[in-house]
């Protein structure tokens, strides 16, 4: 690490020592409200049993990130530009 952070994360009442880049601290943070903000979603729902509400919060946030991963996936448009190109250069190579 180029430029080590010392920060605690406060989960579910609990304090998670990391050592961290300097320049990743607000995204840590960040994710930190995150979790925080869906466990307090989750507690109307399931209660204050803790395992409970982490695992839930767990499998939103799962979720979350593979839909966004599936719509930032570019293969299908990658593949689509690669035959495109093939196409025009085959074409131009006739001329």
């Amino acid at each position: 690490m180029d430029d080590p952070l010392g920060i605690h994360l406060n989960i579910a009442g609990k304090s998670y020592p990391l050592t961290i880049e300097r320049k990743d601290e607000e995204i840590y943070r960040k994710a930190e409200v995150r979790v925080r903000e869906v466990v307090s979603l989750y507690h109307s729902r399931f209660g204050s049993d803790m395992k409970d509400l982490l695992a839930m919060a767990a499998v939103h946030l799962a979720l979350q990130n593979l839909q966004l991963r599936d719509k930032n996936d570019t293969s299908p448009f990658t593949e689509k530009i690669q035959q495109l190109t093939a196409e025009l250069e085959s074409y131009l190579k006739e001329k």
